[in-house]
């Protein structure tokens, strides 16, 4: 019997979901009637999911592309919560509650996410209340991610913020290897993830390279040496 086009489209959305860390260890079986309420959306670069504020249709999961989730000051100050990327999913934090999206979420590539409907997915937990437990596990994890990030935000300066992204990214920290990192956004969207401006963390960059500390080729930074680096950041901080 030939698979209809439905069947494909469902079949396509339980692999994307399966792709998704907050559906680890979850069967195709039980994420077959999670497909049934998922929705594909497609974002063009620059376009807006939701803004804070918005009432929660559900919560979403990264396919292609890159969203960023931010908050506005009351200045006008843009500050990067995190950018989501294939296989994450966010906001998953309206399904406890009535009111709107707590932040903005936009597309700063061309994407294509999944929306897992809110009324759909309270009602599949409702009867599956063990599905609900395996999803909170995850959401556990991802929010360690957040606050570790959060924590890496209180570091006193941008040099220190901007050494410590640096030496997580690096396989090996502690030798003198190079390590090549690429970076998967703009240096606005990373400045602004490490609580600066364009200018100031292009100044950091411009230190670093003069200090023989990394190379910068558009978007990959390469980390001379990984061990001297470090060591400034603990210096940084006082260690």
């Amino acid at each position: 019997m030939s698979t209809t086009l439905s069947e494909l489209k469902q079949i396509g959305i339980v692999n994307a979901l399966r792709s998704c860390q907050l559906f680890a260890g979850i069967s195709s079986a039980e994420l077959a009637p999670i497909a049934e309420i998922t929705s594909v959306k497609a974002v063009a670069k620059g376009g807006y999911l939701f803004r804070e504020g918005d009432p929660p249709l559900g919560f979403y999961i990264v396919q292609t592309g890159a969203i960023n989730v931010h908050r506005v000051s009351a200045a006008g100050k843009e500050q990067v919560i995190h950018v989501f990327r294939a296989g994450e999913s966010f906001a998953e934090g309206t399904l406890a509650t009535e009111k709107g999206y707590p932040a903005d979420a936009r597309a700063i590539e061309t994407s294509q996410v999944l929306l897992v409907q809110r009324p759909g997915i309270l009602a599949l937990l409702r009867r599956q209340p063990e599905l609900g437990l395996r999803m909170l596990g995850s959401m556990s994890a991802h929010l360690r991610i957040l606050v570790g990030q959060l924590e890496d935000l209180t570091l006193k300066d941008v040099e220190t913020r901007l050494s410590n992204w640096l030496v997580k990214r690096c396989p090996k920290p502690v030798n003198d290897t190079p390590a090549t990192i690429e970076l998967l956004m703009t240096k606005r969207v990373l400045a602004a993830e490490l609580g600066t401006v364009s200018e100031t963390f292009s100044r950091t960059l411009a230190k670093f390279r003069e200090q023989g500390l990394i190379e910068v080729k558009g978007r990959t930074v390469t980390v001379i040496s990984p061990a001297k680096l470090a060591a400034l950041l603990r210096r940084n901080l006082g260690e």
